[in-house]
């Protein structure tokens, strides 16, 4: 979270999902609460140190809840998303399918280019 004024609204949603990871985490959680292996697996690529920094930038942000279960033999822990990451996660839906009907022109051999 950014300690300066925000200049507009678009400004402080982009802190929050800035990087290349953070929407894919969103993707992850949005199904269900997953505990941190689980979510890793959902996203090859990403290593457990960058992973657990983004969880921990994505909770003090206020769009991911880490919820400890101590009452088992082993603690485990679960990720997932609070209501304002819900509201984020369905405010980027429009971005995604733009983005699969960008794959789809791409694999089509369309013509992309801004001519016109």
């Amino acid at each position: 979270m950014r300690n300066v004024p925000y200049q507009c609204g678009l400004d402080a949603a982009v802190d929050v999902i800035d990087g290349k990871w953070k929407v894919l985490i969103l993707w992850a959680l949005h199904e269900r609460p997953r505990r941190f292996g689980a979510t890793r697996r959902e996203l090859p690529g990403i290593s457990e140190k960058v992973l657990a920094q983004q969880l921990r930038e994505l909770e003090a942000d206020l769009v991911v809840h880490r919820e400890v279960y101590e009452d088992a033999a082993v603690p485990r822990v679960e990720y997932s998303l609070t209501e304002l990451g819900r509201e984020l996660h369905d405010a980027l839906a429009p971005l995604g399918a733009w983005g699969r009907r960008r794959i789809q022109m791409l694999q089509e051999g369309e013509d992309t280019s801004l001519a016109g």
